[in-house]
């Protein structure tokens, strides 16, 4: 039997500290949990993206609800096959639905939300869309997750959940991602849970990703709609990626003849949309929601 790693004084106070802190964290969201604050689709979207709350066990979730309790609880997890010492981020997708059917689609003020999808070139304004729905509290916008290290400006869990490369490597192995991809040598992918929980609670969801993770989506998600964003002409699209000034003239030319080849699968999708007017999209998105 391998002995255990010998810890200097340092690494055992670090290690003491974190589990201190991991204890705290956990409380106060279960405090938040018995008052009413919180709800189970919240704190599984939560785990979703914190390792922390992540190794909570499901029972200690469960306890805390107000009117639960132990024998409920226990109950509970029998009927869903869940065991005694599963961990949130261990829930299956189907395990995740039965909570959400126990605990928030039980509710009638709630109706599941809808998922859209909207892709398109790059430069047709996908981004600016996205903002311009998130400003307004219509939809729901998704947060990637990437393994890329952060920009000066990004801010964790607003701009994207920055991951490691061996814990972007376990979600993909837990199949924890509705689409992901590689790009420019580091990986971006869309946290599943925190997409069926939102949509559990009633919220409409938008992901804004690229085709080829448009495509990934409708593999996983029959209710998905896609929604191709084209621009008003091409000549506009040029003139869109001109105005990038970070862009060499290789690196525009490169833009230009992807995106060629990316308008060309526009029929694929559910629908089309020009983006003659941001506000213009932003309506007719809310539409298809509704």
């Amino acid at each position: 039997m391998n002995k255990p790693p010998q810890l200097t004084s340092e690494q055992r106070a670090e290690a003491l500290r974190r589990a201190s802190a991991s204890r705290k964290a956990r409380s106060l969201l279960k405090a938040q949990v018995k008052s009413g604050e919180l709800g189970v689709g919240q704190v599984l979207a939560i785990a979703a993206t914190d390792p922390v709350i992540g190794k909570m066990r499901v029972v200690e979730l469960l306890e805390s609800l107000p009117g639960v309790g132990k024998i409920r609880a226990a109950n509970l997890m029998r009927r869903i096959s869940i065991s005694p010492t599963r961990r949130i981020q261990g829930l299956g997708v189907h395990q995740i639905a039965k909570l959400g059917a126990e605990f928030t689609l039980s509710q009638p003020q709630f109706s599941r939300g809808r998922l859209l999808v909207l892709s398109g070139p790059g430069g047709v304004g996908k981004s600016t869309v996205a903002t311009q729905l998130r400003e307004r509290n219509h939809f729901w916008v998704s947060v990637s997750a990437t393994t890329r290290p952060a920009r000066a400006t990004e801010n964790n869990g607003v701009d994207y959940f920055f991951l490691s490369n061996e814990e972007f490597d376990r979600r993909i192995a837990q199949d924890d991602f509705l689409e992901w991809a590689q790009f420019a040598g580091n990986r971006y992918g869309t946290p599943r849970r925190a997409v069926e929980e939102a949509m559990a609670q009633g919220h409409d969801v938008l992901l804004e990703i690229e085709i080829e993770g448009a495509r990934q989506v409708r593999q996983h998600s029959k209710e998905a709609i896609l929604v191709f964003l084209m621009p008003p002409s091409w000549e506009d699209l040029v003139g869109r990626l001109a105005a990038r000034g970070s862009d060499s003239q290789e690196r525009r030319a490169q833009r230009l003849e992807l995106a060629q080849r990316e308008m060309a699968v526009a029929p694929e999708f559910d629908h089309v949309i020009v983006n003659d007017s941001v506000e213009r999209v932003v309506q007719a998105l809310v539409a298809l929601a509704r």
